[in-house]
């Protein structure tokens, strides 16, 4: 088989690459990271990966792009910025033989078993189930939660909006973010806590002065604060990474419950590997596995960080060679 595009078409950022068939798994011959909103449309991003790649559109078996938001016919509209992603304009205005579009979290999950041990972090050993579901969540300009199904020994990915259901305040200072979040958006969703945005809703919420002197108007504020807290130069940047670290691991306990994951919880997202040191404090575990009485089922199920920054272009890539 030919090459293949790769894409992962983020709130932020827009990564592409050039995949060559591998017996392994697909083998990435070259990248490249725009910004989402630079070029008046992902056709016009495409276009330009190719000529900066200096690959032909024609030499190109097929084309799939992962996107951060619902994909319906399609098509996709961003979730959190005004982007429209649309399969067959894309293959009409570039020149591509065949494209494909799946949310952004479904991308991710094609991209799980072809991900080597040094591409992951284990947060728990457990003990998974090497048929059963494999569930995905990735907490980034927004949270992306998905599954992986085994389907008649073939694995069959599928997207959820599980990021805007609900949050589900478990603890004191919980309440306190759900009060202020719903009086701010009418209600409080998961990743108005649990993605970037969320350390500066917490922040705010549970505290009125910083000793890292944050201006949390600003793009970099929830990276200033995770990094604040893992410094240990701000008491109340501290206490806001442990909740939010604690709502990550219980949001990723719920996902593991409704799709029964006895395969493995998988984290990905921009954020997880920044803050891994939070992640193996032991707050995110306890709070995924205080879900009585299933507190001994979530205890066997293996949870790893993906460390590989290209595992959504790497799924996509994946999901063109298996389709």
């Amino acid at each position: 088989m030919a090459n293949v595009l790769a894409g992962d078409i983020g709130g932020t950022t827009t990564r592409l690459g050039v995949f060559e068939p591998d017996p392994s798994r697909p083998r990435i011959v070259a990248a490249r990271t725009y910004g989402t909103t630079d070029f008046g449309g992902i056709a016009g991003i495409v276009s330009e990966f190719l000529r900066d790649a200096g690959v032909d559109a024609r030499s190109l078996a097929a084309a799939c792009f992962g996107a951060a938001g619902p994909v319906i016919g399609g098509v996709a509209e961003l979730t959190n910025t005004p982007v429209r992603v649309d399969a067959s304009a894309i293959a009409t205005d570039v020149g591509l033989a065949r494209v494909s579009l799946l949310n952004d979290l479904e991308a991710l999950a094609y991209a799980v078993p072809a991900l080597s041990k040094d591409e992951v972090h284990v947060l728990q050993e457990g003990r998974g189930d090497p048929a059963g579901t494999v569930a995905v969540i990735a907490a980034g300009t927004g949270l992306g939660e998905a599954a992986l199904y085994n389907i008649g020994g073939r694995r069959v990915a599928r997207a959820t909006e599980g990021g805007r259901a609900d949050f589900a305040a478990r603890t004191d200072r919980d309440i306190v973010v759900l009060r202020e979040l719903t009086l701010k958006y009418g209600r409080a969703a998961v990743e108005h806590v649990v993605a970037g945005v969320g350390l500066v809703h917490i922040h705010q919420a549970l505290h009125r002065s910083c000793r890292a002197g944050i201006d949390f108007s600003r793009a970099d504020a929830p990276a200033s604060v995770s990094a604040a807290a893992l410094a240990r130069t701000c008491p109340a940047c501290v206490d806001s990474l442990d909740v939010f670290t604690e709502a990550y691991g219980a949001e990723a306990g719920n996902l593991a419950l409704r799709t029964m994951a006895t395969g493995g919880v998988y984290v990905g997202g921009g954020i997880a590997p920044k803050i891994l040191p939070a992640l193996t404090s032991g707050q995110f575990l306890s709070a995924f596995r205080a879900k009585a009485p299933f507190t001994r089922m979530l205890e066997l199920i293996p949870i790893k960080v993906i460390l590989n920054a290209d595992a959504g272009l790497l799924g996509a890539a994946n999901f063109c060679f298996l389709s």
